[in-house]
């Protein structure tokens, strides 16, 4: 895994899947327990820290990593009424030192989360009818949200550290940390269009959000790294050209980006980035931001993510991970489709600077993706081996 992130030979193309739920789940969300699943079934792993899961995370359930704390002087409550239409409307207030902020969202039978509302994450987006950030005067607000690690946490993750390390080198595993955040924590506060048209008729309050989310970050960051992890990772699956203007990526964002892929390497770590949508225009500031693996190539639901281009742009420069799709081709696929889009990956993104995954994520326990899981790894090892130079 190492020699791939360094774009050098290996004596064969690693395959990690970069998210495997349907299997994690089964070993009980246990990440230790995950890397032995996935080595017995002949797979490269990796262990993630920290390593805490969904449900130890009541604030941030799709944001890995640290736990995300309210500041100090920060008092939440939550209640329910019933709306024009008749349906539910579950609300959420924060009142802070410098003002309050409020979300509300319309409850849904498959709502997860009970009577609360997570500071951020996936569910509350489509649901939501008022979104917690809409304008400059809520940001004095939101910096009472997003505290910096206290002691407690870094000490839990220094002694999870430990261990981690420990085990990552008894099973030849890489080891992982993140996860970092820009645009995705935006969208969870903002909601998807309203930043949309944000970013083109207020820029500077959207930059001057990111700045904030960035400067959390990397005080999230540097806990993370210091951990002394092998490979950090941010999550920007809402950083491609589907979402964000690249005039505004490359004045905004970049800057941003580079900082922390600086400070990644600064600790001795390589420095990740997910982004399976929007990928070919932004190739270029993924090369100047310095980055080391782009994870999450997806050829059937990704846009603008022609594989042989984007190894041709950045392949010598830049790992690859990905290459075939998990919920299109590896839960619903034939045989020989799944054989046929780990041929293309292999042939495609190969052999060297490239880790084959499915993407983003394997999330359906059922026979039919078991039994093209076993398809997916015959075929990669059938054709995982470079063919020596004639």
């Amino acid at each position: 895994m190492l020699r791939a992130l360094n774009r050098e030979a290996c004596d064969y193309v690693p395959c990690c899947f970069m998210s495997f739920t349907a299997l994690r789940q089964r070993v009980n969300e246990n990440l230790y327990a995950l890397v032995e699943a996935e080595q017995k079934m002949g797979f490269d792993s990796m262990l993630f820290i920290p390593g805490a899961c969904r449900r130890e995370r009541p604030e941030h359930p799709d944001l890995r990593g640290l736990p995300v704390r309210l500041g100090l002087g920060v008092k939440s409550r939550s209640w329910e009424e019933m709306g024009t239409d008749s349906g539910r409307i579950l609300h959420r207030e924060f009142r802070t030192p410098d003002g309050v902020l409020s979300t509300s969202i319309r409850l849904s039978d498959d709502w997860p989360y009970g009577d609360q509302i997570p500071l951020v994450g996936d569910y509350c987006v489509p649901r939501a009818v008022h979104y917690l950030v809409a304008e400059p005067a809520d940001l004095p607000a939101l910096a009472h949200l997003l505290a910096p690690p206290p002691a407690e946490d870094i000490a839990a993750l220094q002694k999870e550290a430990e261990r981690a390390r420990a085990y990552a080198c008894n099973r030849g595993v890489l080891l992982v940390g993140g996860w970092g955040v820009g645009a995705d924590m935006l969208n969870w506060l903002c909601g998807m269009e309203p930043l949309m048209v944000l970013t083109q008729t207020n820029p500077g309050f959207v930059a001057e959000l990111f700045a904030m989310v960035h400067q959390w970050n990397k005080r999230r960051m540097e806990v993370v790294l210091a951990a002394g992890v092998d490979l950090y990772i941010r999550r920007a699956w809402y950083e491609g050209c589907d979402f964000i203007p690249r005039q505004f990526y490359r004045d905004t964002l970049l800057p941003l980006l580079k900082a922390e892929v600086d400070l990644a390497h600064e600790h001795g770590a390589k420095f990740g980035y997910i982004c399976s949508s929007g990928l070919l225009p932004m190739l270029e500031y993924h090369l100047e931001s310095g980055m080391d693996v782009l994870i999450g190539l997806d050829p059937v639901e990704g846009t603008s993510t022609d594989l042989r281009e984007i190894k041709a742009r950045v392949g010598d420069r830049i790992c690859l991970w990905g290459g075939v799709s998990g919920a299109i081709t590896v839960e619903m696929g034939s045989e020989e489709e799944v054989r046929r889009a780990v041929r293309n990956a292999l042939c495609t993104l190969g052999p060297q600077g490239f880790i084959l995954s499915a993407v983003d994520n394997i999330t359906i326990d059922a026979p039919q993706t078991w039994n093209n899981l076993e398809v997916f790894r015959d075929e990669w090892c059938r054709h995982r081996v470079p063919v020596p130079a004639s």
